[in-house]
């Protein structure tokens, strides 16, 4: 059986598009490795092995000290294929090809639109690192064996490659996601965010709305900064949020969405934001509850062409609480809304068909 192997420094060894999605999915037809960098034992769960290689101190230790780290683990394990999920790993594609890996780059975001909306990094430097991150990818199209991205915008950035694709993010499927939903007078008159809470996600805009609404969120995930939650628990909003952490994948859908009966994704409109498809829209269809979103053409494809939701200006607190009110004064309107999103996620936005997508690129590579 033909070894594969795919690479991450910087996501969580169980994320669900490296993990749960591509890395379960293949190793129906191959053995699969997982290399990760975190603190946890190597185990094999699923059918994926999975080996960390430590836990970056830094996210300068990380872009620059793990390169032979992860060399060396592949020259151990001699896998026939890389499948590489950062844009810190490109630098590793030289070297990769002298080893005689064929190499896949997985592009989650535009790298180059995504680094203007960093916070972290000085707003003076952004432009110049945008240009300089679109030139390792450039440089690196012609020595890559295919690039899978996440949306068509993404791909288009890698026209030059041999081949590429798009595999959606889509949700995966299971015998609940037909049968498992929580009769809508169960449900308590809240709406939920499930998610990485940052102020670019949106959120201190959604806790604003909630002085108005006077709604309750149903808040699950980690926030980018302790300093943005000390300041929101200030805020006059705050006192409406049922903060959950980070929950278990399971966990969100049974503690948050299946008890809410509203989900909220309202994106600011960075460079990066605008052309994504985030999982949470589907999640939240999925769910069986209508969908509060930005006003992004490509998100309104799907919000209005399956009637599913209402579109906000996602800075507009005002807007949002308007939105919020009326899907909970209006109940029977939510209620279809949400089963018009559920029906659309099982008939047209689900992970098998991607997944026999990404087997089929695979097989033309090995």
């Amino acid at each position: 059986m033909k070894h594969i192997c795919h690479i991450t420094i910087v996501h969580p060894r169980y994320d669900i598009r490296i993990f749960h999605k591509e890395c379960k999915s293949l190793s129906l037809e191959y053995k699969v490795s997982l290399i990760v960098a975190d603190e946890l034992a190597d185990e094999v769960i699923d059918g994926v092995a999975i080996y960390s290689v430590g836990k970056p101190r830094s996210r300068q230790h990380r872009f620059l000290g793990f390169a032979k780290i992860v060399l060396a683990k592949l020259q151990q394990l001699q896998p026939q294929l890389v499948h590489l999920h950062d844009p810190e790993l490109l630098m590793l594609v030289p070297r990769l090809r002298q080893m005689g890996f064929k190499i896949v780059y997985d592009a989650h975001e535009d790298l180059p639109k995504q680094i203007l909306s960093k916070h972290w990094i000085p707003s003076l430097v952004r432009p110049l690192l945008s240009k300089l991150a679109g030139m390792v990818e450039r440089n690196s199209i012609r020595k890559l064996d295919c690039v899978i991205a996440a949306t068509p915008q993404i791909e288009s950035n890698f026209a030059n490659c041999k081949l590429h694709t798009t595999i959606y993010n889509y949700p995966i499927l299971d015998s609940s996601s037909y049968t498992n939903m929580t009769a809508w007078s169960d449900k308590d008159d809240a709406i939920a965010y499930v998610g990485s809470i940052s102020t670019t996600r949106g959120i201190t805009t959604l806790v604003d709305s909630l002085a108005i609404s006077k709604c309750e969120l149903k808040l699950a995930g980690k926030f980018s900064e302790n300093s943005l939650q000390e300041k929101l628990q200030t805020s006059v909003g705050w006192q409406y949020v049922s903060y959950y952490g980070v929950l278990a994948h399971s966990k969100v859908d049974t503690e948050v969405l299946q008890k809410s009966k509203v989900g909220i994704v309202t994106l600011y409109p960075t460079p990066s934001y605008v052309e994504s498809l985030p999982i949470k829209l589907f999640e939240y269809m999925l769910s069986g509850i209508p969908v509060i979103a930005s006003n992004f053409p490509m998100w309104s494809d799907i919000v209005e062409k399956y009637q599913c939701g209402i579109l906000v200006d996602p800075q507009d607190a005002e807007a949002i609480a308007q939105a919020t009110t009326y899907l909970l004064d209006n109940q029977e309107i939510a209620l279809q809304m949400g089963q018009n999103g559920h029906r659309a996620v099982l008939e047209h936005f689900s992970w098998k068909v991607e997944a026999r997508k990404l087997i089929n690129i695979y097989h033309k590579m090995i």
